[in-house]
């Protein structure tokens, strides 16, 4: 496994870390077997949301604390990351209040005393900065959160809480894969009138390596807003063929290269994996071992359908 610092911090975080949003359909022995295969694989970082899973007693938060505790790791051994600031159908609130609401509600299902990231979901139109900033205060000095974070924020957005808070943000949690790469085509339509030269995200690829961000990859094999998985879907076949091709040459699987794309951006990214089958999560984890080359790197890009003006 390949590590680095999380944003501007020493938090020595692995390339790629466990998604937990699937977990609450998942037996208690499955979770706590996924959970050893990350841990002996070099993998100590796991990511979640505070809506991930249907019930207080469903939430993935709750299932993930019971595995953990059939474990033989120890809470230092992990790195615990949780978002929040979404209300599922209702509104988006980054209150002061609903800041710390959140913040106790993800201690008490993961049976911990701190988070080690915490991250805001998604931009609340509402948002009153000094409110974000005195909640991250009371966090901080609290011992509640050590880090902070944001997710599926624009430059703009970030700079405006930035103004407000103390701390710094380490990541933005950001969907991006192969096939959904808007970040990189609006910079590579440059000045052009195709498709891909609309900039969406406000330079964020850019925004996040000049201010030493880490991007957070979420949905790395979805197609769409997770309409499906891209690798073996006849949506892609040139991708596909690519993708086994370079498989067969690095003896690993198409979703290990998948994964090994995301890597190869000289940002640092670090991969949200999503999957709860720990053979699928072994695949992934060989991706930070493998780096492509730039010729290949390339080669997937455009076989996706995307294009070099």
């Amino acid at each position: 496994m390949k590590y680095f610092n999380l944003g501007t911090s020493d938090l020595k975080v692995p390339a790629v870390a466990v998604g937990c949003m699937r977990l609450a359909d998942r037996p208690v022995p499955e979770v706590a077997a996924l959970i050893d295969t990350a841990l002996e694989n070099g993998c100590n970082f796991f990511e979640h949301a505070d809506i991930y899973g249907r019930g207080e007693e469903l939430k993935c938060e709750s299932i993930f604390a019971q595995a953990f505790s059939q474990t033989c790791a120890v809470r230092d051994q992990v790195i615990l990351q949780s978002k929040c600031g979404i209300i599922p159908g209702v509104m988006y609130d980054f209150s002061k209040e609903h800041i710390l609401e959140a913040v106790e509600g993800s201690l008490r299902r993961l049976k911990t005393d701190y988070l080690d990231v915490l991250v805001l979901h998604r931009p609340d139109a509402l948002v009153e900065p000094e409110e974000v900033a005195e909640a991250f205060d009371i966090l901080e000095s609290s011992g509640k959160v050590r880090h902070f974070g944001v997710s599926n924020h624009k430059s703009a957005q970030i700079e405006l809480l930035k103004r407000y808070v103390r701390q710094p943000l380490l990541v933005d949690q950001l969907q991006f894969s192969i096939v959904n790469s808007t970040m990189v085509q609006s910079g590579m339509e440059t000045n052009m009138t195709t498709a891909g030269a609309v900039d969406r995200d406000d330079s964020v690829l850019d925004y996040c390596r000049l201010h030493d961000m880490t991007i957070q990859t979420w949905s790395p094999f979805q197609y769409g807003f997770i309409e499906g998985c891209f690798i073996g879907s006849e949506k892609y076949p040139e991708l596909n063929q690519v993708l086994e091709e370079l498989a067969d040459k690095y003896h690993v699987t198409p979703a290990t290269i998948a994964g090994a794309w995301i890597l190869r951006h000289p940002a640092k990214m670090q991969i949200i994996a999503g999957t709860t089958n720990p053979k699928h999560l072994l695949e992934i984890f060989e991706a930070a071992d493998i780096t492509l080359s730039r010729e290949e790197w390339y080669r997937l890009y455009l076989s996706a359908g995307h294009i070099l003006p």
